[in-house]
């Protein structure tokens, strides 16, 4: 089996916080995304590679599990399908030196003298296909699954649906418009198998919501900026300001100054989970200042300019 360090991955040592794992997740899921890579193979390969590595180390279960064993993290996670297929007896003592390991005290309570059986009880209630000690066969809920997919700022406002492609099945999910950044969905039932009749996991999803090169968001509101023309911004007057509802006219006040901001009450993002809720669109005035001028816009200028003195 080829070993995958997640936490080379992700460019961590392997003490770091969920705080740290998320932020290096984001910056790395920003430079390889394929949206700024445009077809680089490579870049994809390594994208692909980050997003295992984050949904393994921000779920604490499945950190537990992979600090644990390592290599063998993922067999120890389908052991509970197929009892007997993973060899536990090496976690039972001694495990050579490897790096990751189970401390004494929670190896011993793990193992007993005859190697995997109490490991199995606590997972199953009972060992192999057989009764083990006269205990009750009982139902195991089924592991719950994480995964995360990333969305643009634009089907965040509309709202969209996602394949997501987990244990052999394609799982078709609807993320209502709104939807935050970091924000979890809980598909119930779509995790992983349940054991003894007991039920399915639940399936939750990390949204991601990629930058905008327009626009800003913070909550429900959107802020951008607008380029507003000399002539415009002294004597007032319409400017056509694009949001991600439509493009609007905004009356411009006569003396705008450079860096006023104006306020589109319902032009932000839609309030997840309602009808007819927005945020609203916080828009910057940015002053262009007119150049090329010929010598009859200068005499002007400089008639204004004797003026104002």
């Amino acid at each position: 089996m080829n070993y995958k360090d997640y936490y080379k991955d992700l460019g961590l040592a392997t003490t770091a916080t969920s705080a740290e794992i998320k932020k290096a997740y984001r910056r790395l899921a920003n430079k390889y995304h394929p949206d700024k890579t445009k077809g680089d193979k490579t870049a994809e390969e390594k994208f692909k590679e980050i997003n295992e590595a984050n949904e393994v180390l921000s779920d604490p279960v499945k950190r537990k599990k992979y600090d644990q064993f390592g290599a063998d993290w993922k067999q120890y996670e389908a052991a509970g399908a197929r009892p007997g297929g993973f060899d536990w007896s090496k976690y039972s003592g001694d495990r050579g030196g490897q790096t990751h390991r189970t401390g004494t005290q929670e190896s011993g309570s793990m193992f007993t003298d005859d190697g995997v059986g109490d490991l199995f009880d606590m997972l199953f209630g009972q060992h192999g296909t057989g009764q083990r000690r006269g205990r009750r066969s009982v139902e195991v809920k089924g592991d719950d699954l994480t995964t995360e997919t990333t969305l643009s700022l634009e089907e965040a406002y509309h709202g969209t649906t996602r394949l997501i492609q987990l244990n052999n099945q394609t799982i078709k999910v609807t993320i209502k418009r709104g939807v935050a950044d970091r924000q979890m969905l809980r598909i119930t039932g779509k995790g992983g198998r349940g054991f003894n009749g007991g039920p399915n996991g639940d399936l939750y999803i990390t949204i991601n919501v990629a930058l905008h090169p327009e626009f800003q968001r913070q909550g429900n509101d959107l802020s951008c900026e607008r380029p507003i023309d000399l002539y415009t911004a002294v004597l007032g007057g319409k400017a056509r300001i694009k949001s991600l509802k439509d493009t609007v006219n905004v009356d411009i006040p006569q003396e705008t100054a450079n860096g006023k901001m104006l306020r589109l009450l319902g032009l932000g993002m839609p309030v997840y989970g309602t009808k007819n809720e927005y945020g609203n669109l916080y828009v910057t005035i940015i002053l262009q200042l007119p150049d090329h001028l010929n010598e009859q816009e200068i005499e002007l200028f400089k008639k204004l300019s004797a003026l104002r003195k």
